[in-house]
């Protein structure tokens, strides 16, 4: 553990940095490291004279050089490697690296080359970062967490790698997306990186194809399950809140069997949600409700198809239930519109097996009556397009190629502008290609997708796909929630972040326009998120009261720039 201390200049806001290293040992550390662009000063007095070449670089010029090497790399998986290891060396090069060219280099770290880099952590492992809590250690976690070389922690993601994106079960190797998405805190929402902890809960592997690699770095075991695997999830949460007790807990990735089960046994316990329910739920319903003003056609008028029922599909569909009463449906009117698809077929009254979650989507038999099917009790997505005729698709199955052509073609027949949303990652799980889309519907869709896709060129015009990602919800949420202080997450600040990330949606002015705003204005976004989520927070009394201009300095205290602060030693030197 290393602490520092850091003082503001009031007038300039520039802070200084008293750092307890010297010489070799301040290079090898990621957030002091300044590389070739430390000033001849530090070098001087923090011992790094002759460990560097002479000439003094900006930040701007190591960005350049940094900026080659990512760009003369040959794949993206070679790319993903590349900026972990600038990560590990140097933070604020990384993010700045990472700000210039958010286009290019987001994708990388994060969806969708982050699930290839998952698949192969064990083979392109180099550096430690973040904690591996695994079963065998369970009686240590308090010792393990007071390893970690933060002394204060402000934001955890952790999973157990059990349900990495669309790729199943990766083990260890689920390491990956807690670095990505703590990555994405900090580059898209401000938050400090040296106040996040990515943790891994390593409970064996049910992948064969892991615990047969002789490379694979994980506790090499079959998943603990049932009571075992609850008594060591309570384990680390008791720790975590001993040891970090303001800390914002993000759940992540986690089978669909612990997902909702874990999210409520803690909810109310400490500071938590989990990004893949109510996070992938926001920004759909952000992205949804831009879609919808585009269309002119009333909210309560829409009628949703959500294929995939799991924990985020119907986590959509409790959103944009929640969002349709606020504009006047009755709850049951509501769910009147809403058919969601799953492996069974349709959420329907009679189909056995149905979890808790599922059964408000439960569509009575007597509202199929009618239905004209091709094979009687099968009720499939095409049958749900041809007869209950939605105006939204949403896709969260990870079945590749599940919107068909026909299904899209029948859907577009009755819908003028329909709205697809096939959101499954990585992309080789998409369910439909946005050109393949806009083909279908002659250029009448409003298209969003959960990885990137670039603008698709349709009969002279150039239509943007906006990414439908959770990167515009979470650092936002997560920056409002730690800036006003609130104890708990409670489910109106997902329906304010939706709300404040449809306003700032480019179709809001122009029904042409793409659906969210690009990424390049990603931290403005998140800013105007945190306002919201904050200012919900005091409506729903886990806050204290400030006022907007408070709010306002409250948050853009909070938001960290990716500039390099001066250093000197500690007094003690």
């Amino acid at each position: 553990m290393i602490d520092f201390e850091i003082a503001r200049d009031a007038q300039t806001g520039k802070e200084t940095w008293s750092v307890p290293l010297k010489g070799a040992l301040l290079l090898n550390h990621p957030l002091f490291n300044k590389g070739t662009a430390f000033p001849e000063q530090e070098r001087r007095e923090l011992g790094l004279l002759g460990l560097l070449p002479p000439h003094v670089d900006t930040l701007e010029t190591q960005v350049e050089r940094a900026y080659e090497a990512f760009k003369g790399k040959a794949t993206d998986l070679e790319r993903h490697i590349y900026l972990r290891a600038l990560q590990d060396e140097n933070e604020v090069l990384f993010y700045r690296l990472m700000r210039d060219y958010i286009g290019e280099t987001m994708p990388v770290v994060y969806t969708p080359t982050v699930g290839e880099a998952c698949q192969r952590f064990s083979h392109i492992y180099r550096h430690p970062r973040g904690l591996f809590i695994a079963y065998p250690e369970r009686e240590h976690i308090d010792e393990l967490l007071a390893n970690t070389p933060q002394r204060d922690v402000d934001v955890i993601v952790v999973t157990d790698g059990e349900r990495i994106l669309g790729l199943g079960d990766q083990g260890a190797g689920g390491m990956g997306i807690p670095i990505g998405k703590l990555a994405l805190y900090t580059l898209c929402g401000g938050i400090h990186p040296a106040r996040t902890l990515p943790v891994l809960l390593d409970v064996g592997t049910d992948n064969p194809e892991l615990l047969n690699d002789p490379l694979y770095m994980g506790w090499r075991h079959t998943r603990v399950r049932g009571a075992e695997y609850e008594t060591f999830v309570e384990r680390f949460v008791q720790a975590v809140t001993r040891r970090y007790p303001n800390v914002l807990l993000q759940w992540e990735d986690f089978a669909q069997a612990n997902a909702g089960p874990l999210l409520e046994r803690y909810r109310d316990r400490l500071c938590t949600f989990n990004d893949d329910i109510q996070g992938t739920a926001a920004v759909a319903t952000g992205t949804v409700l831009a879609a919808v003003k585009a269309t002119g056609v009333r909210l309560q008028d829409q009628v949703f198809a959500v294929f995939g029922a799991g924990s985020a599909g119907c986590g959509i569909g409790e959103q944009l239930c929640a969002a349709m009463v606020r504009d006047g449906l009755s709850e049951t009117e509501a769910r009147s519109r809403f058919y969601l698809i799953d492996r069974p077929g349709l959420l329907r009254e009679g189909l056995t097996g149905l979890l808790p979650f599922q059964q408000p989507f439960a569509q009575p038999a007597a509202r199929l009556a009618g239905w004209r099917l091709d094979q009687a009790g099968t009720i499939g997505l095409a049958e749900v397009v041809n007869n209950a005729h939605p105006s939204v698709l949403i896709g969260v199955s990870g079945v590749t190629g599940a919107f068909t052509e026909s299904i899209v073609k029948t859907m577009a027949i009755r819908v003028l502008r329909p709205i697809v949303l096939p959101l499954s990652n990585p992309t080789s799980r998409c369910e439909a290609l946005p050109a393949q889309i806009l083909a279908w519907t002659e250029g009448r869709a409003l298209v969003a997708t959960g990885s990137p896709f670039a603008d698709v060129a349709w009969e002279g015009r150039t239509i943007p796909i906006s990414q439908c990602n959770n990167s515009y919800i979470f650092p936002g949420l997560g920056l409002g929630i730690l800036a006003i202080g609130a104890r708990r997450v409670t489910p109106g600040m997902f329906m304010a972040a939706a709300q404040a990330l449809a306003d700032a949606s480019p179709a809001a002015t122009d029904p042409d326009a793409p659906l969210l705003p690009p990424l390049t204005a990603i931290r403005s976004v998140s800013r105007l998120i945190a306002l919201a989520v904050a200012k919900e927070a005091i409506a729903a009394g886990v806050a204290g009261y400030s006022s907007d201009a408070d709010l306002e300095h409250l948050v853009d205290e909070r938001m960290w720039t990716p500039v390099y602060a001066q250093l000197t030693g500690i007094s003690s030197w």
